[in-house]
């Protein structure tokens, strides 16, 4: 079974800048689209970007030119280097295939202040 663990999340004020990590086991990541996603406070949770396996990307239009998802497929992680952050990114941020087809993880909370 595909397990997932998220870090990387934390406290920052609006305009700063955190990196998450998404280590997910299994030998065939390099084979999947993965994706970034995350649930606000009394929100559902929502697609924030994706990573095909040619490496061909796609952003939320509230991320775009501010969120950059990457991958590493020789260390089965995924990564999503966040800039100029504003307090509506404050989420619960998990990693899973896209669609989504894993159990989801515990996720990696990211909290903006203003």
């Amino acid at each position: 079974q595909v397990q997932l663990v998220e870090s990387g999340g934390g406290l920052v004020r609006a305009g700063g800048s955190l990196r998450l990590s998404c280590a997910r086991s299994g030998i065939d990541f390099g084979l999947v689209a993965m994706g970034w996603y995350r649930q606000a406070p009394g929100k559902q949770r929502e697609l924030v970007a994706t990573i095909d396996t040619s490496g061909s990307t796609y952003y939320t239009d509230s991320v775009k030119g501010r969120f950059t998802i990457s991958r590493d497929n020789a260390k089965n992680t995924l990564y999503l280097h966040m800039v100029s952050l504003k307090p509506e990114d404050t989420a619960v941020y998990y990693c899973n295939r896209r669609p989504a087809a894993y159990t989801w993880g515990q996720g990696t909370q990211v909290t903006v202040s203003s």
